[in-house]
């Protein structure tokens, strides 16, 4: 076979006049990995203390982390676990503090009636959407490292934790209940999404003791974007019973959407008059003004309060014409002043909580993660995700004793901060102020609430999750593959459910990465004349090439699922197979290949089942006459190497720093072979 001949950019003292025209320099002499360690020397191994007998390893661990600890490295810890002591001393007073206190008054403004409606998506008594609206807000301020980020109630962990909720405390079949009954089922359901978020909050602080906030990285973009809208659709359809004032079960598990839907038209004929009246009013006025808050998003000095003005209207309206007693229009009822007693939660069906909190903790993690590095990014600062998985695990873990159910950081409230002209985490403070006004002061005055109002304003605030898809023509035309996970992550979780979707989702995007290391283009390289640089062959250059030299670039990782694509590509480029198959005797036909040049620079890692492949082949290219050399291996692919036995096939001198090194030596044994310009 005939392989592909690459000149280099060195050459023997014959062949240094035809080099010198088109690059017209002298090189350098080729430089060796063996060289380079003589010349430059490896880095040190650090000096490690003395093993102290009779003491168990994780003791020795303890005491050499006190003796390595100071009194800065402390610091340093209390500056990276308590944010504010790192931007407070830098607060600029004048410039920021009526941002951040417009903002906060806003976006607090916002959570009262949103946290309402999120604590009935969650199937609990909506005096517990303003508890999660208090406690996490207060304490992710303190620990948090966005911010911009807004945190509390969110739909879709409001709609996931209400599955579980209403699967471990469903409602009695008897259609009637007393009032003490309702009380004692709603205290129930309280303690079931409380213990939710108590092992969200312990199974994240977990991930952070474990330092895995990287895995915010494996929740890709597209993944999580369909997630929000898929779940979008599960809020709009579940909510359509409040709309049309249908006393439905809450259907859960695989196909619910569906199953609700058909639920709904079944019983469409049931539907009250005056709640369909006052959530048609409702969303006549919400969905409007939030087009208005979009469009003129900077022209408005703050965003229009709408949500709060439908509250304020329907409160008045069913207070003056008794709708409650007159049509039996459902009213949230009297919120009572004051906060919880701190109580544990039920830790009860531990295997069953710790399965069902887990997606929850994942998405909880991902939507925070990715909103906080998007702002960070606007804003030009950093964010610590292993101190956000200990941000939003603490104030899962504290919030559930007082009755909290699991909370993040949210799309729309986040947004509403933003462009209201939040700097700092301080914006949360006086969001707490505002709530904690209503919880000691103004709770009576939701008393007359209708329980349509708070579907609607779920539904109106699902607008920037629906609207993803309009994302989906940009996507198909930056890339097809991440079109392809948005879609199928997307069906998962409108057909399967939330969970199960998320699940799928990672699943995809997992295998689109491997099958992405599955095809790679092990490509040629040629020297591009007049220059050091090296190129594909397919490019349209003047490509300079030597008889009996072969360079070939492997840009993947070298692992089991790769080493047959590697052996595979190797037999056809060097043509051993039909080497083996004469003998070790090249075509007659063909010009032989003598020299390999293969460059690792695009190799990030290399396994056991990578590193034996490619001691296989050099033990094949020693058999077949072919003198092998690499280039520009890491040093940790190249640990892995000679581990794997590499030098009983290979010297130091055939391993180095650069492809140009590689190639002058490679020159160096085909002389007196002079090079050919070529175009290919």
């Amino acid at each position: 076979m005939s392989g592909t001949l690459v000149s280099g950019t060195c050459a023997g003292p014959e062949e240094v006049s035809d080099l010198q025209s088109p690059l017209s320099s002298r090189f350098r002499e080729p430089l060796t990995h063996a060289r380079f360690q003589e010349l430059f020397g490896g880095a040190e191994p650090e000096p490690e203390l003395p093993p102290e007998p009779g003491l168990p390893w994780l003791c020795r661990l303890w005491r050499r982390r006190a003796r390595a600890c100071s009194g800065p490295g402390a610091w340093r810890v209390l500056l990276a676990r308590l944010p504010p002591l790192h931007w407070l001393p830098h607060y600029r007073w004048r410039a920021w503090l009526l941002g951040d206190a417009v903002a906060g008054v806003t976006v607090g403004v916002v959570h009262v009636p949103q946290g309402m409606a999120f604590a009935l998506l969650t199937s609990v008594p909506p005096v517990f959407g303003l508890y999660t609206s208090f406690f996490p807000v207060l304490i992710y301020s303190l620990l948090g490292t966005g911010r911009h980020l807004s945190t509390g109630t969110f739909a879709v962990l409001s709609l996931m934790t209400g599955s579980v909720v209403e699967r471990l405390v469903p409602e009695p079949l008897a259609g009637n209940f007393s009032g003490m009954e309702r009380e004692q089922l709603g205290a129930r359901r309280a303690g079931a999404a409380a213990a939710v978020a108590f092992w969200s909050g312990a199974l994240m602080l977990g991930m952070f003791m474990l330092q895995l906030g990287v895995l915010s990285t494996f929740l890709s973009e597209p993944v999580v974007k369909a997630l929000t809208s898929g779940a979008a659709l599960h809020v709009l359809v579940a909510q359509l019973p409040s709309l049309l004032g249908l006393s439905l079960p809450r259907q859960i598990g695989c196909f619910s959407l569906f199953k609700t839907l058909a639920a709904v038209l079944t019983a469409l004929s049931r539907s009250s008059p005056a709640e369909l009246t006052i959530s048609a009013l409702s969303l006549a006025l919400l969905v409007p003004v939030k087009e208005l808050n979009v469009r003129f998003r900077d022209r408005l000095p703050t965003p229009i309060p709408g949500e709060v003005v439908m509250v304020l209207l329907a409160s008045v309206l069913c207070f003056t014409s008794s709708l409650d007693t007159r049509y039996n229009v459902q009213v949230v009822g009297l919120l009572p002043r004051g906060f919880p007693q701190p109580l544990l939660p039920t830790l009860g069906e531990l295997p069953t909580l710790l399965a069902d909190s887990l997606p929850i903790a994942l998405v909880a993690f991902a939507v925070s993660a990715s909103l906080a590095s998007i702002y960070a990014d606007k804003y030009s600062y950093t964010i610590d995700p292993n101190q956000e998985l200990l941000a939003h695990g603490i104030s899962n873990l504290i919030s559930s004793l007082f009755s909290c159910f699991p909370n993040s950081a949210t799309l729309a409230t986040t947004s509403l901060l933003v462009d209201a002209g939040g700097n700092t985490q301080l914006a949360g403070l006086f969001s707490c102020m505002v709530v904690l006004s209503v919880l000691l002061w103004l709770g009576p005055f939701f008393y007359y609430l209708p329980k349509a109002v708070l579907a609607c304003i779920n539904i109106s605030s699902m607008r920037q999750m629906l609207f993803q898809v309009q994302e989906l023509p940009r996507l198909w035309h930056i890339s097809r593959v991440d079109f392809a996970v948005w879609m199928v992550t997307w069906v998962a979780v409108v057909t399967l459910n939330v969970d199960l979707g998320l699940a799928v989702g990672v699943i995809v995007s997992m295998v689109t990465v491997l099958c992405r290391t599955q095809r790679v283009q092990c490509l040629p390289l040629g020297l591009a004349a007049g220059t050091e640089i090296y190129r594909p062959l397919r490019e349209n250059h003047k490509l300079l090439q030597v008889p009996g030299l072969c360079i070939l670039s492997y840009p993947a990782p070298l692992y089991f699922a790769t080493r047959g694509q590697f052996h595979r590509i190797m037999e056809w480029r060097l043509g051993l197979a039909e080497r083996s198959r004469q003998g070790g005797l090249p075509d007659k036909g063909a010009e032989p290949i003598r020299v390999v040049v293969l460059d690792f620079g695009g190799i990030p890692f290399a396994d056991a089942a990578g590193a034996r492949e490619v001691v296989q082949l050099a033990r094949r290219c020693q058999e077949a006459g072919i003198c092998l050399l690499l280039a520009q291996c890491n040093a940790l692919v190249l640990e892995t190497l000679t581990r794997a036995g590499l030098l009983d096939r290979m010297t130091p001198e055939q391993l180095f720093v650069s492809v140009q090194d590689a190639a002058a030596h490679a020159l160096e044994r085909l002389k007196p072979t002079g090079p050919k310009i070529c175009t290919v």
